[in-house]
């Protein structure tokens, strides 16, 4: 007779807690059939892309095409047996379901027909997304409104003699009673919930773009995902979290850009005490230098065009004082030669920087007191802190903001890969480049580690509170400081390319990580660093765009780095060529795949216009994964192991069932 085993209190203390949820031997041995039934379904789809910039047109069709991936399907199904035009209609049905219904009924002769064979090719479509899933995990992905029928149509194979009638009878009553619109919408729902388990979205939601706001309302109510913060984010991150410094670079970045509805419309933030200031303030000032980059000239009439230049320098100084007030309190930012406006000759309207004397394009600042540059005017400090208190009210924004720090971090680590935004400073000798912050040495994860706390202090730390200063001081660091993880450049050059004509001083070198990242044995390093080893561990950041019309590879370190911005952003298809790159990664293959750029929403349901996409697997595993092999399994053999000594636990007596709970 087998022994019983020797328990310690901490293993009975929590083995009785895990009885309260399986109170018998059969609840715990069904329990661990299911997990590790589960273990062997294969690996399911992981979905990355990075530097959408607000251009939430083009980031929901790539959302909803699944980089491709749905038109994969709809192609493997149907592309022997139905037209062309057919199989775009119907991927743009998938897509955009509610609208494509809407443009098509007027045009549909037999629409009972048409209904009919809708559904028929939308469930086919929707069990093979399905077939990787265990029945619990679809039956939980189903629309509770249309979840029973949606179970049955699955289940049941109108090829079964059978069951055949039973199937047809489900599809006519539904299109009976006016009810196929609703069912075909939810399939559609269901389709692209399945495609793809799991999104990472590797920063920059904010700026450039006209809708941020959009592409955050999508993203709460996606069914799983993560976001690595990008430089872009922990700048609106910062202005939510109440920092003067970040609300002015938002709103001066924004109004340089005529880029005012996300935070108009948006989020709902006046710029009327902006306005009134500018307006007063910088009526009789030249502003030339501060011309706003208008698109479609039309419809800005010539003081439409003024009151912006006027608002953008006023913001602008502002900035450069916050800025400066910053780095005067942190000297361990290393950043003193980034204080300008106490190096400007006002009298030969010049300015020296690292040695070198440029002329300045303007000097007329009349809130600068020269012998005190860096502190806001009464005025001024009015203005910033009515704005900043415009953001941190701003419900609709607060509530993005919870969701960045709560579904977001610095870097994550998921099955295998190693995901951040920016890159991992480096010297040019190929060492990580420690950072003195918080009163101690860190480089490499330490130092992520340590920021990505930092970061969380701004939002969360009690108003007013020294912790909170510190927080929203290191978020101005993370945007702008010097070799700062997501920003990744020596230094950032807003002061010169607004007020210095010559562009040999508006260099921004770049961290030593982005030439060094091109060998493997670098790419292995940095891994090892992160505690990642192995044939298939990678890295995979976005930030700098991918300039594919030169020929630049989005693959680095030899296939051990994977950059995924290639210009989702339209200021930046110029110098990349393409508009994006987004990285699929299933149970058998990584593939990257480039896009073209996307015409608009109206566009692709009225035309079935799908972005042109061009996917090349770069790395076969040698098997196809498991659940078993991922991140959720290894949480589940876990659990699995746990369910086991419980009932062991049981067997030997030492935990009592509970048949009652049962």
């Amino acid at each position: 007779m087998k022994e019983s085993k020797n328990y310690t209190p901490d293993e009975l203390r929590y083995l009785s807690l895990l009885a309260h949820q399986f109170p018998t031997v059969q609840s715990a041995g069904t329990e661990i059939i299911n997990l590790q039934s589960i273990l062997s379904l294969p690996k399911a789809c992981e979905h990355f892309i990075s530097d959408v910039h607000g251009e939430h047109e083009a980031f929901l069709h790539i959302l909803n095409s699944c980089s491709g991936v749905v038109r994969e399907k709809i192609d493997e199904l149907y592309s022997n047996t139905v037209s062309r035009e057919d199989l775009d209609q119907l991927a743009t049905l998938i897509y955009y379901p509610e609208a494509k219904l809407k443009q098509l009924k007027p045009q549909i002769k037999n629409r009972e027909e048409w209904y009919r064979i809708t559904l028929h090719r939308l469930v086919e479509l929707c069990r093979a997304v399905s077939s990787r899933y265990s029945r619990s995990k679809v039956r939980k992905s189903l629309p509770k409104e249309y979840a029973y029928i949606i179970e049955e149509l699955l289940q049941t194979h109108n090829e079964e003699v059978d069951k055949k009638d039973y199937f047809e009878n489900i599809i006519s009553t539904t299109i009976e009673i006016d009810q196929a619109p609703g069912l075909i919408a939810a399939v559609c729902t269901v389709i692209k919930r399945l495609a793809v388990d799991h999104l990472h979205l590797v920063g920059d939601i904010f700026d450039r773009g006209p809708r941020a706001d959009i592409i955050l309302d999508a993203l709460l109510d996606y069914h799983s995902v993560d976001v690595q913060w990008g430089n872009h984010d922990i700048l609106w991150m910062g202005a939510a979290s109440g920092s003067r410094t970040l609300v002015a670079t938002v709103l001066s970045n924004s109004i340089h850009y005529n880029n005012l509805e996300v935070v108009e419309t948006g989020y709902g933030i006046s710029l009327r005490p902006l306005s009134v200031f500018a307006n007063e303030v910088y009526k009789d000032c030249d502003t030339s230098c501060f011309k706003v980059k208008l698109t479609g000239d039309a419809q800005f009439t010539e003081k439409d065009k003024l009151l912006s230049a006027r608002m953008h320098k006023a913001i602008t100084v502002i900035l450069f004082k916050l800025e400066g007030q910053k780095l005067l309190r942190h000297p361990e930012y290393d950043m003193n030669d980034r204080l300008l406006l106490d190096k400007i000759d006002y009298e030969n309207k010049c300015i020296t920087i690292d040695g070198v004397t440029w002329p300045l394009k303007d000097t007329d600042f009349p809130t600068v007191d020269p012998a005190d540059p860096y502190t806001l005017t009464e005025e001024e400090s009015s203005v910033i802190d009515q704005l900043t208190a415009s953001f941190t009210h701003s419900e609709k924004l607060q509530k993005h903001v919870r969701f960045l720090y709560s579904k977001g971090s610095l870097y994550k680590i998921y099955n295998g890969n190693l995901l951040f935004h920016g890159c991992i400073p480096m010297t040019e000798d190929g060492e990580l480049m420690t950072f003195r912050l918080g009163g101690k040495e860190r480089k490499g994860k330490a130092f992520f580690d340590y920021a990505d706390k930092a970061a969380r202090q701004a939002y969360y730390f009690k108003p007013d509170s020294p912790e909170k200063q510190l927080g929203m001081d290191f978020l101005w660091f993370l945007w702008a400081g010097r070799n700062s993880p997501i920003f990744g450049r020596n230094r950032m050059t807003t002061f010169e390319r607004r007020l210095i004509a010559d562009e040999a001083s508006w260099t921004e070198p770049k961290n030593a990580y982005y030439t060094l990242y091109q060998q493997k044995e670098v790419c292995e390093f940095l891994l090892k660093e992160f505690g990642l080893e192995g044939e298939h561990c990678h890295i995979i950041n976005g930030h700098i765009p991918v300039k594919a019309k030169k020929g630049e590879s989005p693959i680095k370190g030899g296939g051990k780095l994977i950059v995924i911005d290639g210009g989702f952003c339209k200021a930046y298809q110029p110098t990349s060529g393409i508009a994006g790159y987004t990285l699929i990664f299933n149970s058998s293959s990584y593939r990257i795949v480039s896009h073209q750029p996307f015409a608009t929403r109206e566009i692709a349901i009225r035309e079935n216009f799908d972005i042109t996409s061009t996917a090349v697997v770069f790395e076969r595993l040698e098997r196809r994964l498991t659940i078993r092999d991922s991140d959720i399994g290894r949480e589940l053999q876990a659990q699995a192991d746990d369910l086991k000594a419980l009932l062991q636990a049981y067997r030997d007596g030492v935990v009592k069932e509970d048949h009652g709970k049962a």
